[in-house]
């Protein structure tokens, strides 16, 4: 995000005490006067304060500010289907909160990047020609996935769930090599995954720290000098040597970054550009999916949604 845009970092969530003019009014219905202040993660995510937790919000927004009901202080607004979280005050991620009109300093690509982040998931049933069609209204173009090659058991399923995990878990099991997301009334949705290859397989618990529509990737140093062919691929960006989020972006079009306590794992939840890896252990790590399962998982998955990777 560029520099105009005043982030508040996470360890303070200090806010502008700046109020658009045009709500004053209407405001002073609520007895609490910021209950309809929102805030947004880097990825254009919007969330309520309600005490100390920050509340993920997606309902109607207009001059910044939720669209709450006038006649209660404490109006409930729709909210995604995970439940409400508290940000760890040490993780490293910002909350902004957004300008009035919208960010002019947004680049064309930032703000569909943020746009998508916010793309609402289709909970009709399933149909696999629907699901893994071309997707032409995102930050790029997707393209259709054959799915009459891949296995039935990877890809996209509604399924029956009655297991320990609470719902907004997502469940890794590498040796099925299926994620599994944890719904309400006893559903789940199930997704086929590639995962990671012998000696770079991993199990137990993270969290999903922060979330990124078409994400810069990175590749770490160690992955370079493994594989020499990188050094030619990569280039300069904000952060360092990488591939700027796009349609040669190994990444594909999710990511969801998972971290351990306050350290990142470097192991993520992502699309990829070789979805015929699916069902395979072949990564360095990290849980790959099919593009369109990605955006579908993505769209479901709330920052703190807690993520377990079975032995």
């Amino acid at each position: 995000m560029s520099a105009p845009i005043r982030l508040l970092l996470l360890a303070g969530l200090a806010v502008s005490a700046a109020a658009a003019p045009a709500l004053a009014q209407t405001r002073t219905a609520l007895a609490d006067p910021d209950a309809d202040r929102l805030f947004q993660d880097q990825n254009g995510a919007y969330y309520l304060k309600r005490g100390d937790r920050y509340v993920p919000y997606a309902g109607r927004v207009e001059f910044g500010r939720a669209v709450l009901d006038r006649q209660a202080a404490t109006a409930v607004p729709p909210l995604a289907p995970a439940p409400a979280m508290q940000p760890p005050a040490s993780r490293q991620a910002a909350l902004v909160q957004p300008e009035a009109s919208g960010d002019p300093a947004l680049s064309p690509i930032e703000a569909a990047k943020a746009k998508a982040v916010l793309r609402t998931p289709d909970n009709g049933p399933i149909d696999y020609a629907k699901a893994y069609g071309p997707i032409e209204d995102d930050v790029f173009p997707v393209r259709a996935f054959d799915y009459k090659k891949m296995s039935p058991a990877y890809l996209r399923q509604e399924i029956a769930y009655n297991g320990p995990y609470e719902p907004g878990t997502i469940i890794v099991d590498p040796r099925a090599h299926q994620l599994t997301l944890v719904q309400e009334g006893g559903r789940a949705r199930r997704y086929g995954v590639g995962v990671g290859k012998q000696g770079f397989s991993w199990s137990g618990t993270a969290t999903v720290n922060s979330k990124q529509a078409w994400p810069d990737w990175y590749p770490p140093k160690e992955m370079i000098a493994r594989s020499p062919k990188l050094a030619s691929e990569v280039d300069k960006l904000q952060s360092g040597l990488g591939v700027s989020g796009g349609l040669r972006n190994p990444l594909g079009a999710r990511a969801m970054y998972l971290w351990q306590g306050n350290k990142d794992t470097l192991f993520r939840i992502h699309g990829t550009l070789e979805p015929f890896s699916i069902g395979k252990s072949v990564s360095s790590g990290c849980i790959r999916m099919i593009n369109q399962d990605a955006i579908d998982l993505f769209s479901r998955v709330n920052v703190g949604s807690k993520v377990v990777v079975l032995n």
